[in-house]
């Protein structure tokens, strides 16, 4: 049996003794303010969504048309990551004058597809026919930041709720569960 040198590849098939990065002598693809960054390809590509990021925060970045690959540093891979989550703090800020740690992130997206129809029918929210569930999550998410709600009020009720054994669900059916 032939012996490969580490992080070799037979047929274009891992050996499995390297890492997930690409080949050791690739360095990113972008160029940063003008100048091509040296630092060593990492395993995260610099996708058209990463590049509509890049775009949207004004990054100074854009993918050198001489790169053979498309493969980006782990220092742009967090500089892209930490511009897309200051824009989702700052959006939660303007919406709400409060900071991110004092409304809890709900996802939407982890309820089955019948639940989400079910909110946008009872809420009567206006979508074009058609969307796939993460469409349909990010529309109810924007529908649903915007429902008022009195803290104080919201708890009282569900506390009295759970103390009086009742709710919506058996009053209309008129047994008990």
């Amino acid at each position: 049996m032939a012996r490969f040198p580490s992080g070799a590849r037979m047929n274009g098939f891992s050996t499995g003794e390297e890492d997930s990065r690409g080949a050791p002598d690739q360095v990113c693809c972008l160029v940063d303010e003008n100048e091509r960054c040296q630092r060593p390809a990492g395993n995260a590509s610099y996708s058209k969504r990463i590049q509509k990021t890049v775009t949207q925060r004004r990054l100074r970045l854009h993918l050198d048309s001489m790169a053979r690959h498309i493969y980006i540093c782990d220092h742009h891979k967090n500089m892209i990551q930490c511009a897309r989550t200051k824009r989702r703090r700052k959006d939660s800020e303007d919406d709400s004058n409060e900071t991110d740690t004092d409304l809890p992130e709900v996802d939407l997206f982890q309820l089955q597809v019948n639940t989400l129809r079910r909110y946008k029918k009872h809420y009567k929210v206006a979508t074009r026919p058609g969307l796939n569930k993460a469409q349909l999550a990010d529309v109810l998410m924007k529908h649903f930041k915007t429902i008022p709600v009195i803290e104080k009020e919201a708890l009282t009720f569900f506390i009295y709720t759970v103390k009086s054994n009742s709710n919506k669900l058996e009053q209309r059916n008129g047994d008990s569960i």
